[in-house]
């Protein structure tokens, strides 16, 4: 069935709407940054740069580090620009432009975010990397799709009456990262994480400057919240739609965060950009000695 112009849209040039992208611009391993200006923090390690384009927030790079080629690309911030980016990823590796038709053998990309992050839990310093084994998002993004057999509705349930959610919120889902992309990027020096996918940084995660917050104590119940030996450990906008439309799509997600912030002690990293630096050099070290 061909794709309506209204539902594929391309720009004059072939290129897909809002990344402004060809399928021959992109790797099949992909690093997806949150700020167009962290893009060439991590190209600039590339051996060699193929492709650099840019529209409103979306930037990407494509090269080879260590003879692998991949793709750098940021979102923006948030789940609504997430649901724009990998779904634009997916339309360029597995639909036929010219035919407007999914095509028959499909794509698998390998999708890792880079990104900052803040801890909840006192045990988890600034500048450690967490790697999201989990996330739940409390945007509702996810509803918006047939995902109920990609959501973990154990934890959700647990969650929901350990909270006492409020109907009017939307209702939280928790998804899973993908097992074998987390085992090529895990190390002994990282933190297994449960990440948390807030619709917003200010209210949304606890803070308040002249607006209140309907819930005060969101972060400690958070914090709190045990389901069997899993625990939240950290808060940021993208990982948990990440998660959850890659499952639907077929492709592989991992997130590994930067710890900038605690927000249960109230530090903050010395060095915000040697961590960042850090997190990205050892990510794509592991990239390459994996061979992805």
């Amino acid at each position: 069935m061909s794709l309506k112009a209204s539902e594929l849209i391309l720009n004059p040039d072939g290129s897909v709407y809002h990344l402004n992208l060809r399928p021959e611009d992109i790797a099949q391993t992909v690093i997806l940054v949150g700020d167009p200006d962290r893009v060439p923090k991590v190209s600039r390690y590339f051996d060699h740069i193929e492709l650099k384009k840019s529209k409103r927030e979306f930037s990407t790079h494509t090269g080879t580090f260590k003879g692998r080629r991949l793709s750098v690309v940021s979102t923006g911030i948030g789940t609504d620009n997430i649901d724009i980016v990998l779904n634009e990823l997916d339309a360029l590796v597995n639909i036929d432009f010219e035919g407007r038709a999914v095509r028959k053998s499909l794509t698998i990309l390998n999708l890792i975010r880079l990104g900052t992050s803040g801890a909840i839990q006192a045990d988890i310093p600034a500048d450690t990397l967490v790697l999201s084994d989990l996330a739940i998002g409390f945007d509702g993004l996810l509803h918006f799709y047939e995902s109920e057999a990609v959501q973990r509705a154990d934890i959700q349930y647990a969650f929901l009456q350990y909270a006492d959610w409020s109907v009017l919120k939307a209702v939280p889902y928790v998804v899973q990262a993908d097992p074998e992309l987390n085992e090529l990027l895990y190390s002994e020096n990282m933190v297994r994480g449960f990440t948390a996918t807030h619709p917003g940084f200010y209210g949304p995660q606890g803070r308040s400057l002249r607006l209140m917050a309907t819930d005060a104590d969101s972060n400690q119940t958070l914090a709190s919240f045990r389901f069997k030996n899993l625990r939240i450990t950290n808060m940021e906008m993208e990982t948990a739609a990440i998660f959850g439309l890659a499952r639907l799509l077929g492709h592989k997600a991992a997130s590994v965060n930067c710890i900038l912030a605690n927000r249960s002690d109230g530090t903050f990293s010395p060095d915000p950009s040697a961590a960042v630096d850090h997190m990205i050099r050892y990510t794509l070290e592991r990239l390459a000695a994996q061979g992805t």
